[in-house]
C-alpha cells in the first residue's frame, strides 16, 4: 500500500521534502512511515492529511485514483492551500514563541515542535519520557559542553551531517566522537555486559547521588541565608518594594559567610 503512496508522490511531482514540510515532520520521518507497511500504522493526523489531499475517504480508494493533468493540478492547488493556511496557524498560534527568530530558523522550531508533539501523542508514557529528558538535556546543556558534542555525534552517526564538520571546539569535539565511537563499537559488539561494567554503573549512580546531595545542601544553605537576610531587615517575606533590599542582603551574608571561611581555612 505504500508503495501505491510513494508511485502517486512520484507521478504527481510531490518530493518527500515537501510532503515533509505539508505534513509537518522530518524528511527522515517520512521514510519511516514509507516503511510503516502501511498507512493505517500513520499517525491519525497525518494520515487524514495525506487521504484529503489526495482526495479519498480511506486507503483502499488509494488503488482507483487515476493521476492525469486535471489531477495532478487539483493536488497542486490543495497542497499549496493547505500549506499556505498552515504557515499562518503556526504565526497565529506561535506568534509569541517565533517573536526575534528569523523565517529560516522558524521554520526548524516549528519542525521541532512538531516531532515533539508526535511523541507526546503517539507514543504514551515513553514518548512523554523522552519528551522530558530532551527537555532536562537542554537545560543542562549550558553547563556541559561535552552535551553539545554529544548532539554532533548522534547527527553525524545518522548521516545527517558531515562527518569532519566542527562547529564547537574542534579539538575537544574530535577527541569526544572518538572516544564516543570506541564506546560504541564496544557496546555493539556484544563483548560489554551487566557484570563487567556494574562497578563502573555503581560509580555513575554514586556520582549523581553526591551531586543530588550537594544541589540540595545548597538549596537549603540558600535558604537559610534568605531567612537570615529577611530577619536582619525586619521582614518576614520578599515582596515587590523589598526585593532589592533583599537580595542585596543576601549578597553581603554571602560575603560575610565567604570571608569567614577563608579566615578558618588560614
Amino acid at each position: 500500500m505504500n508503495n501505491r503512496i510513494s508511485e502517486l508522490m512520484h507521478e504527481l511531482g510531490i518530493s518527500k521534502v515537501k510532503l515533509a514540510k505539508f505534513l509537518g515532520v522530518s524528511r527522515q520521518m517520512i521514510y519511516n512511515y514509507l516503511e510503516l507497511g502501511d498507512i493505517n500504522k500513520w499517525p491519525k493526523d497525518k494520515k487524514v492529511l495525506l487521504l484529503n489531499l489526495l482526495g479519498v475517504k480511506n486507503s483502499n480508494e488509494l488503488d482507483k485514483i487515476k493521476v492525469d493533468t486535471d489531477y495532478i493540478a487539483e493536488v497542486e492547488l490543495k497542497l499549496n492551500s493547505l500549506c499556505e493556511n498552515k504557515k499562518e496557524d503556526n504565526n497565529r498560534v506561535g506568534s509569541d514563541l517565533l517573536n526575534g527568530i528569523s523565517e529560516k530558523n522558524q521554520e526548524l522550531f516549528i519542525g521541532v515542535m512538531d516531532l515533539v508533539k508526535e511523541y507526546l501523542e503517539d507514543n504514551g508514557k515513553e514518548g512523554v519520557s523522552i519528551v522530558n529528558y530532551l527537555y532536562h538535556y537542554l537545560q543542562a546543556m549550558n553547563n556541559t559542553k561535552e552535551l553539545r558534542y554529544i548532539l554532533a555525534y548522534v547527527a553525524k552517526e545518522t548521516g545527517f551531517e558531515k562527518p569532519m564538520e566542527f562547529v564547537f571546539e574542534e579539538d575537544a569535539q574530535f577527541i569526544f566522537e572518538s572516544v564516543m565511537f570506541s564506546a560504541m563499537v564496544l557496546y555493539r559488539s556484544g563483548k560489554a555486559s551487566k557484570s563487567k561494567l556494574s562497578e563502573s554503573h555503581r560509580r555513575f549512580v554514586n556520582q549523581i547521588e553526591q551531586k543530588i546531595e550537594d544541589k540540595l545542601s545548597r538549596t537549603m544553605e540558600l535558604n537559610n541565608i534568605k531567612v537570615q537576610a529577611l530577619k536582619e531587615l525586619g521582614y518576614t517575606e520578599i515582596n515587590e518594594n523589598n526585593a532589592t533590599e533583599v537580595f542585596e542582603k543576601i549578597a553581603e551574608i554571602q560575603s560575610r559567610k565567604t570571608a569567614f571561611k577563608k579566615i578558618d581555612e588560614q
